[in-house]
């Protein structure tokens, strides 16, 4: 069975929640779409805004504050929320890649080794089993390494050993300073040794939320090798279905899973910066037109706030007085910025109790995009 570009794009925007908002509390919604990428503390509340029917961010605070969504170094090494029942078999999926990628480097120019790291773990968590400033943390492997090595063992640390951040308040749950909690999740896993199941039930996850996919899209998700995520596929035969997608690449998905009409409607949204759906996949096209690609992810891997129109990137928005500033790469429809205007409208509702300014320090790049039509979408 093939898909089309547009059938593979209309998947991926129901698979988010994103063809229609949905009704379900805060857990669900990131269950449904797995995994929310969190390094600015306001993305995940504005990617759950964008999916979620009676959207309340109260329900966000307090699904961090009660754990039900944790927030940790997971894919990609970088931070995400997801919800607190995935996150020990994503953690676990993940180890082969946290191992290799966070006690090396400064861990290891630090004169520290793995082996290091496995006697430290026990004792860190102990510690953070209540919460814990960064600052305690590294004055707790400061008396055990020294001041010397303190550095360099943080580093490694603070993603390797499974630890959650702890919301510590302000607009958002976690501030610029972050805390740290015991995951809690049972034995600390050890070595680089892949866990065949752990992986198989992560790419089952993926694929619930973010397929059809192919084996470098998993690959890219999670930053897994390709040959496990190949061995693990193949052990799914039977579990899951093969298509063949635009280009000819073979993707995976669940059997009977969502996959809406190419001309389903997709209405606009104003996406959160690093949205997972712009960097879930190595063959980003699905949502963001290759010509854009680098003026929304820019090399040093920031991901600027985009307008999603009729499925796909179309521009970059930011907050500015008075409203949104819209700022699209080629002409949209009347209906279109009609649609942008009323998203601006309940974006600014949103934003004006929370941070007026949200993603202020990354105006830098307005500067560098292309000559494009801008229009202040009004807040009223």
């Amino acid at each position: 069975m093939k898909i089309s570009a547009l059938e593979l794009n209309r998947a991926t925007l129901g698979r988010q929640l994103l063809l229609a908002r949905e009704p379900m509390t805060v857990a669900e919604g990131v269950r449904r779409v797995v995994a929310l990428q969190a390094q600015h503390p306001a993305s995940p509340y504005l990617a759950l805004w964008n999916r979620l029917a009676g959207f309340a961010p109260d329900e966000v605070d307090a699904a961090f504050a009660g754990r039900s969504v944790v927030k940790a170094t997971l894919m990609r090494i970088t931070l995400h929320a997801v919800h607190a029942e995935d996150y020990p078999v994503f953690r676990t999926a993940m180890q082969p890649t946290l191992y290799g990628s966070r006690l090396g480097y400064r861990f290891a120019d630090a004169g520290l080794t793995p082996a290091d790291a496995q006697q430290l773990v026990p004792g860190l968590l102990a510690f953070a089993e209540q919460r814990r400033t960064a600052a305690e943390m590294q004055a707790w492997i400061e008396e055990r390494v020294g001041a010397g090595k303190r550095d360099g063992a943080w580093w490694g640390l603070k993603a390797y050993a499974p630890l959650h951040h702890a919301p510590t308040g302000g607009p958002w749950s976690f501030g610029v300073r972050p805390s740290f909690v015991a995951a809690g999740t049972g034995p600390v896993p050890t070595g680089r040794t892949m866990d065949p199941e752990a992986l198989r039930a992560l790419i089952l996850r993926y694929l619930s939320g973010f397929g059809p996919a192919s084996v470098a899209d998993v690959a890219q998700f999670a930053m897994v090798q390709r040959a496990p995520v190949r061995a693990a596929l193949k052990a799914l035969d039977g579990v899951v279905e093969q298509l063949q997608g635009p280009d000819g690449t073979t993707l995976f998905d669940l059997p009977g899973a969502s996959r809406p009409p190419a001309d389903t409607p997709a209405p606009p949204r104003l996406m959160a910066m690093w949205d997972s759906i712009l960097l879930a996949y190595a063959d980003r096209s699905r949502v963001i037109p290759p010509a854009y690609r680098p003026l929304v992810i820019r090399n040093n891997g920031d991901v600027l706030p985009t307008l999603l129109v009729d499925g796909h990137v179309a521009g970059v928005w930011r907050p500015v007085e008075g409203g949104i500033e819209a700022t699209a790469f080629h002409p949209l429809p009347p209906a279109a910025w009609e649609g942008l205007t009323a998203e601006a409208q309940a974006l600014t509702a949103l934003l004006a109790d929370r941070e007026e300014a949200v993603y202020s320090r990354y105006r830098n790049w307005w500067a560098k995009l292309p000559e494009a039509e801008v229009r202040l979408l009004p807040a009223h």
